[in-house]
């Protein structure tokens, strides 16, 4: 499947890599902390109880605050420009100007005599994933139809031509850049750690497949959980990634208290569930590559989580395409969110790759969030705006905004019916969750706004649910 860019995002990016490359002389390196598209906001605004009247002139001014703030739908793009800016010592853009780890190409069914000649011609095999290799790697039987390299190219040699040259020799092998995706949250997201109170699990976790709560378990490609949070206690998290260190983010809470958090008034889709937590991020500007996606995909499907979500964007990736492929094969539910790109943009994976569960957002009042991508990869929509998740440090919990919070409450419910991978359990569940859904107006055809429908309106916690004194509206977009 390949990519479907218009001339006008390809001379955006372009004009945007010219401008991040002129700027980027003199800029200085700074560490990135995932998510990327975690930007500060451009003012800050307190905690509100809009039904304080004392506190009428303070919301009046919020909400000028509000339409001040950027367009939702440019956030992506700002921070590809900051990305390439930020981090030109280990990052790149490719043709179409998208980020991508510079000197290194994703590789899927490589023949031995491919690689035999990349290795002749001066590239160095960096790692191999679902086979041996360093602490990420996996090594399970059953897992070879996942098996990804990945190859760095020596200093000298450019990676588009490098790139250019493998699909020639080896047609029948499959080799892309290394793509850089970013969570798709609407709205500013920090905060500080706490410390740990759920059950972890660490890098090496004890083989488990019945779960320890009822046995659902569900399964997170996202940033770190901060898994001391009230929302997650007497929870069972099973961690993956990072070499098996904590890097707890705003981004991965959120969604990870979506699908399995309970605290109080506040309730995920599937809090018996336990969920497995690849961080993908670690704090590196390298967090999120193609590769790293490829090894979570694939230790989630070596523990045989049946339902996968991803809250995360980017371009089309041939090597990822194949993996997300694979795990289709095996009975497994992706779920991805759509994006903030806007309903113009072009189609944003891996949300948009063939049977992938694309989610978009509905505020309250079920319609689609404006920054919301539309067209056939909307399979559901579901609650996005005017709600509230977990967060770090204080107050715990604060507005969400973004197709991010969207796609964990439709994996949460999917996994209520997929307990293991199983293509027709996939099916039958996907087409139940369809004539649950709501349309508008009675609809009976499939919309690119909201695909089959609305689910979970239940479990959106609006923030008048919640004690103001626990709620920050700061985040707000």
């Amino acid at each position: 499947m390949k990519p479907r860019h218009t001339l006008l995002r390809v001379h955006c990016l372009r004009a945007m890599l010219a401008l991040t490359l002129a700027a980027g002389a003199s800029a200085g390196h700074a560490q990135l902390r995932m998510p990327s598209v975690n930007l500060p906001s451009a003012s800050s605004i307190g905690g509100l109880d809009l039904n304080r009247p004392g506190q009428r002139a303070t919301a009046l001014a919020s909400e000028r605050a509000l339409r001040a703030m950027p367009d939702p739908s440019t956030l992506r793009l700002d921070q590809v420009t900051k990305l390439l800016r930020r981090h030109r010592d280990v990052l790149e853009a490719d043709p179409r100007g998208e980020p991508v780890v510079r000197r290194e190409i994703v590789a899927w069914a490589v023949s031995p005599a491919a690689l035999a000649a990349a290795l002749a011609d001066g590239l160095h095999l960096e790692r191999t994933i679902g086979g041996d290799g360093d602490g990420d790697d996996i090594n399970e039987p059953g897992l070879a139809a996942l098996r990804t390299l990945v190859l760095r190219v020596p200093d000298g040699m450019e990676t588009a031509r490098v790139l250019a040259l493998l699909r020639a020799r080896d047609p029948d092998g499959v080799y892309d850049f290394n793509h850089i995706y970013t969570g798709s949250a609407a709205g500013r997201m920090d905060g500080a750690a706490t410390v740990a109170k759920a059950i972890v699990v660490g890098l090496v976790a004890p083989p488990s497949r019945g779960g320890l709560r009822g046995g659902l378990r569900v399964g997170l490609v996202d940033s770190g959980v901060d898994t001391g949070h009230a929302a997650f206690h007497g929870a069972r998290i099973v961690r993956w990634g990072c070499a098996g260190q904590p890097h707890p983010s705003a981004h991965g809470t959120a969604v990870a208290a979506l699908m399995v958090g309970q605290s109080g008034r506040f309730r995920g889709g599937a809090p018996q569930a336990d969920l497995y937590a690849a961080d993908i991020y670690c704090d590196s500007p390298t967090g999120g590559s193609a590769d790293k996606i490829a090894a979570a995909l694939t230790w989630l499907a070596g523990e045989k989580v049946a339902v996968i979500n991803l809250s995360l964007v980017g371009p089309a990736n041939g090597a990822l395409e194949r993996i997300v492929g694979a795990l289709q094969q095996r009975g497994h539910v992706l779920v991805a969110a759509v994006g903030n790109d806007g309903p113009a943009a072009p189609p944003l994976y891996p949300a948009s790759y063939p049977g992938v569960v694309g989610v978009s957002a509905v505020d309250r009042n079920g319609r689609a969030l404006p920054e919301a991508a539309r067209g056939p990869q909307v399979m559901f929509a579901a609650p996005g705006n005017n709600m509230v998740s977990a967060a770090l440090g204080a107050p715990p919990f604060r507005p969400v905004r973004g197709t991010s919070f969207a796609a964990p409450l439709v994996a949460a419910l999917l996994s209520h019916s997929v307990t293991q991978p199983d293509k027709a359990q996939a099916a039958a569940a996907i087409a139940a969750l369809a004539k649950q859904a709501v349309r508008a107006n009675g609809a009976t055809i499939i919309s690119n706004e909201t695909g089959y429908g609305i689910v979970g309106a239940a479990l959106r916690v609006d923030p008048d649910r919640v004690d103001p004194d626990r709620v920050d509206a700061a985040s707000i977009r």
